[in-house]
């Protein structure tokens, strides 16, 4: 393909090289004479392991030149990456200045050219940006449409300093965020000999992608150096603990717990996080992140009674009343804490969970039921029928596999709350108006 990416700092370096090595003809584009002159010369504008040689292999062979001159790079390519930078503000916003001015150029280069032509966002760029920046600059300079008269996909990179050959050639995914599959196409044949899935998404899904990704991965560093800090505090090796941490696959580094949804409760994590707390109390330590847990933990179960509250309907049935579908285990459930606030703020309740019925009479949770939550233990109904004919609004409190038909038999002046996104049921098999904690 004929290629031409504008802005070579780091990500736009080490794309367009890459991209030449694939075989394509790439055309870098930057304001800056100086990094113009030394992608030509064959020399690296960045630092970076290997670039050096890639540039250097490409430009003598003709598949990589840069230039300063945004029309004719538009001239002589079908399809355009930005690639400039989006810094940060003092108060934590993005500077788009570079993206703006980039849309701007490419727009008025637009203008004049006939054939179809694709814009790809590669800068990092928050959710809507391609929306409310990207494309109606592109609209307003090039005087034509987007969709008819050119196309624009998201593409964000997954590059890390010192590595970032050896991630565009390995990356964990080619993330392409599009509204037509006519965007999507020669975005996905840039990648044709990049040894990654394709995955294919909507525009602000790829934008949010990137972010939730970096997010993470700050979150992880903060998560290990407050862990090892307090194994420093305890004479233990922490490398040793992290290193056996990181072993577990199956759940420590998975995408289990990664499901958006309703609080964590039970009888291990709320005991267990506030354990780690006090210990690191004792040796006087502070842990901001793994402090903020429980306060995170109880800002859902808030937000819950929130979405609750918003609806203006007093009768509210709850299906699910442990914290996990398939126990009866209510130690520290949230959907308990849920609905104790409900019923202080004067709300009807009955609720509906028929292993926690069951463990009313015999199970192990009796006398938890039966000394510590007696006022809710008096709503338990017995037939998810009656919860589901009496109630305005329905709470679905655990995934448990027999709500999905429940939900089917609702009407459609209810409204279902779901807080664990039920498996087995699409939105359009509800007759009740549906929506999700956090989806």
């Amino acid at each position: 393909m004929k290629v031409s990416v504008f802005g070579l700092g780091y990500v736009g370096s080490v794309s367009a090289a890459s991209f030449a090595a694939d075989g394509h003809t790439v055309v870098g584009v930057d304001v800056n004479p100086d990094k113009v002159a030394s992608l030509n010369q064959g020399r690296s504008p960045i630092v970076e392991k290997g670039l050096d040689a890639l540039i250097r292999d490409n430009a003598s062979n003709g598949r990589l030149r840069a230039t300063t001159d945004t029309r004719a790079a538009i001239e002589a390519t079908e399809l355009s990456l930005i690639c400039v930078g989006t810094p940060s503000r003092k108060n934590g916003s993005l500077d788009l200045t570079y993206l703006d001015r980039v849309c701007e150029q490419i727009g008025e280069a637009l203008a004049t050219k006939d054939s179809y032509h694709v814009v790809v966002v590669r800068s990092t760029v928050l959710p809507g940006t391609t929306h409310d920046v990207v494309i109606p600059a592109l609209e307003r300079t090039s005087g034509k449409k987007y969709g008819t008269g050119f196309g624009v996909t998201v593409n964000p990179e997954f590059l890390r300093e010192g590595t970032a050959i050896q991630d565009f050639r390995s990356p964990p995914m080619t993330l392409i965020g599009h509204n037509y599959r006519s965007d999507a196409q020669p975005t996905e044949a840039l990648y044709a000999r990049v040894e990654a899935d394709v995955v294919s998404t909507d525009i602000r899904t790829a934008e949010m992608i990137k972010y939730a990704s970096n997010t993470w991965h700050a979150l992880k560093v903060c998560f290990a150096n407050e862990v090892g800090n307090l194994c420093k505090r305890l004479e233990i090796d922490s490398h040793e603990v992290m290193d056996i941490f990181c072993r577990d696959e199956k759940l420590n580094l998975s995408a289990y717990y990664m499901k958006p949804g309703f609080a964590f409760g039970g009888s291990c994590l709320p005991k267990d996080v506030r354990a780690m707390q006090y210990r690191a109390k004792e040796v006087d330590l502070e842990m901001p992140v793994i402090q903020s847990i429980l306060g995170s933990n109880q800002l859902q179960i808030q937000h819950a009674v929130d979405m609750i509250a918003d609806l203006g309907k007093k009768r509210v049935g709850l299906l699910g009343f442990s914290f996990k579908a398939g126990t009866d285990d209510l130690r520290e459930s949230p959907i308990v804490i849920l609905a104790e606030a409900l019923l202080g703020k004067g709300y009807q309740l009955c609720i509906y969970d028929k292993n926690v019925s069951i463990a009313r009479l015999v199970g192990a949770n009796r006398d938890y039921i039966n000394t510590q939550i007696p006022h809710l233990s008096a709503l338990l109904i017995e037939s998810i029928e009656t919860v589901i004919e009496t109630s305005d609004v329905l709470v679905v409190g655990n995934g448990s596999p027999e709500f999905a038909d429940a939900l089917r038999k609702t009407r459609p002046e209810q409204t279902v709350i779901d807080l664990c996104r039920v498996k087995g049921i699409d939105r359009q098999d509800i007759p009740a108006a549906y929506t999700g904690i956090c989806w």
